[in-house]
């Protein structure tokens, strides 16, 4: 594979314990990501580097753009609407079946505003996940059990979702149609050197990058599912990778300092990816 890219390292006053997931507002012109385990929000603004950051009331998995106004996220075992300036946290929905055991892990939406998310153990051992679709109700969506549940991307023209089972190290593909996954294929088996699929994001080309947790890089594959491109980042525990920037021409990458004692273990990295990505789907809910 080509080597990456030019890597930069965002200053900021902390570092995360779980840096999760990533969204890039066109509409603010913001960098969006969590820190699952340190339970807060953090928002970046490219244009003057500024970092702000909200403690939320439990752990917290991700956060996507409203179409309306304002963002969805996950917090503990349930969809919540977010508001910043003030901030405020309102439960919209509950996760079925959840117990103390569980939490939220990544999510996304597709282009019709549903949201597609995983629920997983927080021993990260055990089968005990799920993959659910949010569309005003929550709907277990695969009936797959999931012990890291991760991803998901859509594919730019809603044909269909990429997902995986960060523990299975498999990135399955789901044709997607009204809403409905049809049956799963292994798209992607990583070799044992490659680490762990996490976090995932479409580029403008159909290529897929993937945050590669244990790996210390991002990779991207091509369509078919070949391995293209690595771009190593100085910390091993990489969780997630978004496009940004007015051009959409930049990378973001989040990384764990959980379990690890290494100089960047939880640092935000700007990548330039030598590519450009797709706007992010927003929220219909």
């Amino acid at each position: 594979m080509a080597p990456g890219g030019s890597v930069g390292l965002i200053a900021r006053d902390r570092v995360d314990t779980l840096g999760e997931g990533l969204f890039w507002s066109a509409r603010e012109g913001k960098l969006y990501w969590t820190d699952i385990l340190g339970r807060r929000i953090n928002r970046l603004s490219p244009a003057t580097g500024q970092v702000e950051s909200w403690e939320t009331t439990d752990v917290v998995g991700w956060i996507i753009e409203r179409a309306e106004g304002g963002f969805l996220a996950g917090i503990g075992r349930s969809i919540a609407q977010v508001a910043f300036d003030p901030f405020t946290i309102d439960i919209l929905a509950q996760i079925p079946g959840q117990t103390e055991a569980t939490r939220v892990n990544d999510a996304a939406a597709d282009p019709q505003g549903r949201l597609w998310l995983g629920t997983m153990p927080f021993s990260c051992d055990v089968p005990t996940g799920a993959f659910w679709r949010f569309d005003g109700t929550v709907t277990r969506a695969d009936a797959a059990p999931y012990t890291i549940p991760n991803g998901p991307a859509i594919d730019p023209k809603g044909r269909f979702l990429l997902h995986t089972d960060s523990a299975m190290g498999v990135i399955f593909r789901y044709p997607l149609e009204d809403g409905v996954l049809g049956a799963r294929t292994p798209f992607v088996v990583f070799e044992d050197d490659w680490g762990s699929p996490d976090g995932m994001t479409f580029d403008a080309e159909g290529c897929l990058w993937v945050a590669c947790w244990g790996a210390s890089c991002v990779t991207r594959f091509s369509p078919e599912g070949v391995p293209l491109r690595r771009i190593a980042l100085p910390a091993s525990q990489i969780s997630n990778c978004v496009f940004g920037g007015a051009n959409l021409d930049r990378m973001y990458v989040t990384s764990a300092a959980n379990g690890v004692e290494e100089e960047h273990g939880g640092a935000l990295f700007e990548v330039d990816p030598g590519c450009r990505g797709v706007p992010a789907f927003l929220s219909g809910n």
